[in-house]
């Protein structure tokens, strides 16, 4: 009986060992697209083909609505929410991943709501997470720091924002910092943050840059490490320790809502669309002097009113910067100068930039079928992008020529980024219509399936399980 108990202890210390190894091996998913921002899959588990309500669904959690992507650290799952239609609630909620059983919420206060899109959210940035904290950013509120279990540790008020879109780029977690672009019509800024106190470590002046959505990634260009940030008109690489700009590629789109991924060849690969942006369909706006006449009360500026029509007065409150009422003749001249110099494209840039990179460190430009807001997604040689109408593309990503071109039976806008993993990309469009596809140059559909809901979220894959965030709910997929 004795050696009897003695074996069954050594089984299950070794279970128990066992067990202990996969916790602390198992993957995270730290951030918006991934612990490295790339939207790969945190491992080389097997995923499910099939996924859909019922097919191949380990837990579904109701929650309230939001358009942010689940952070995933340790055996939390990090997500923000809004609550209630008259008084909102701006939330941080923290899910048991095994279950996805509701652990904790936690409340955001604010003074004042800022505006948002008219299918945009209040939680629409995603927290991220390290083994010690999560972070949320809430442009109305600012940035909000908790343990797992969800006490607060820190606040730092912020917003709201000079921008009737909302706030949308996402923090990230490097080391003890927290890194957060804020880009608006006016008083854009990138800055490092104390994990541990909330306190500035620095901030670095983007007031040249309106509103754009990019979320940064940490990119190690020839032994340093940047921050790279695509927005109005060029991409800049940022010193991680102090903050000063490095670098600069020029040519991209009047303004960027994707976000940028790196290949396993250490190449960035970047997209910007913005309307009026393509050759084929270029918008031109008309010299200030030209339309002056229109200035009624001849009060040197131009009302809303007073321009009654044309591109201008179709984004009248992006060229109104300091949201006055009223454009300048400096203000329209700076939106007229967007459309003039904005190009929509797709661009690799490789590694070594310095300064004034444009010229020396592009590797290719492609400017057919540029995504919106779907970030363009790297896997083993290829870059696959999705356009709003649902047309997917795959790109060689040594030369940037099409492979393949494919349109989708999704066939609705595309806010959710592509994610990959085991052989396999999983893109949804704006109405919960999800495909799968070969993550080869044949780009071949392996499933499609129908949530019939809104889907503004970008999944997150790690450890053989898919997180799929709906309107009114999170899904959890796996191999059973």
């Amino acid at each position: 009986m004795t050696a009897y108990l003695l074996r069954r202890d050594v089984v299950l210390f070794a279970l128990v060992v066992s067990l202990l190894a996969s916790s602390a091996n198992a993957g995270n998913w730290s951030r918006f697209r991934g612990s490295q921002g790339t939207g790969l899959a945190a491992s080389q588990d097997k995923l499910p083909t099939e996924i859909g309500p019922g097919v191949n669904e380990l837990w579904r959690t109701e929650l309230p609505p939001g358009h942010s992507s689940p952070a995933i650290v340790g055996d939390r799952i990090f997500l923000t929410a809004v609550k209630g239609t008259d008084k909102k609630e701006l939330l941080t909620i923290g899910l048991d991943r095994a279950t996805g059983k509701v652990q904790w919420e936690a409340l955001a206060p604010y003074e004042k709501l800022e505006g948002i899109h008219s299918i945009g959210s209040h939680a629409q940035s995603s927290p991220c997470a390290d083994a010690d904290v999560v972070v949320s950013f809430f442009g109305s509120s600012g940035l909000y720091c908790y343990d797992h279990s969800g006490k607060k540790l820190w606040s730092k008020p912020m917003g709201p924002f000079n921008n009737d879109f909302g706030a949308g780029s996402s923090p990230q977690l490097v080391g003890d910092k927290i890194i957060l672009c804020q880009d608006h019509d006016l008083d854009s800024f990138l800055m490092a943050i104390d994990k541990q106190t909330g306190e500035t470590i620095w901030k670095t002046d983007r007031s040249e840059f309106p509103r754009n959505y990019c979320t940064p990634i940490l990119w190690d260009n020839a032994g340093q490490k940047q921050i790279v940030i695509a927005a109005t008109l060029r991409v800049v690489g940022y010193d991680l320790e102090t903050g000063k700009e490095a670098w600069t590629v020029r040519g991209i789109s009047r303004s960027v809502s994707c976000s940028p991924t790196i290949g396993d060849d250490g190449n960035l690969y970047i997209a910007g669309w913005a309307a009026g942006g393509d050759d084929n369909e270029r918008i031109r706006v008309d010299p200030y002097e030209s339309v002056a006449y229109k200035d009624a009360d001849k009060s040197g500026t131009l009302e809303e009113a007073e321009l009654k029509d044309g591109p201008v007065h179709q984004r009248f409150t992006q060229a109104d910067r300091n949201k006055d009422g009223k454009i300048t003749p400096a203000e329209y001249e700076f939106f007229r100068g967007l459309f003039a110099e904005g190009k929509n494209m797709v661009i690799s840039i490789k590694p070594g930039a310095k300064g004034e990179a444009t010229d020396t460190n592009v590797r290719w430009r492609h400017a057919r079928l540029v995504p919106f807001c779907a970030s363009p997604l790297y896997v083993d040689g290829l870059v696959f992008t999705v356009k709003d109408g649902g047309v997917l593309q795959c790109l060689n990503a040594s030369t940037g020529k099409q492979l393949k071109q494919l349109r989708l039976e999704a066939s609705d806008s595309y806010y959710a980024s592509p994610v990959g993993g085991d052989g396999k990309v999983y893109v949804l469009d704006e109405i919960g219509r999800l495909t799968v596809i070969s993550a080869t140059d044949q780009a071949e559909v392996l499933h499609t399936a129908d949530f019939k809901e809104d889907v503004f979220a970008t999944p997150a894959i790690v450890d053989g399980r898919i997180y799929l965030r709906t309107a009114k709910a999170l899904y959890c997929f796996g191999i059973k």
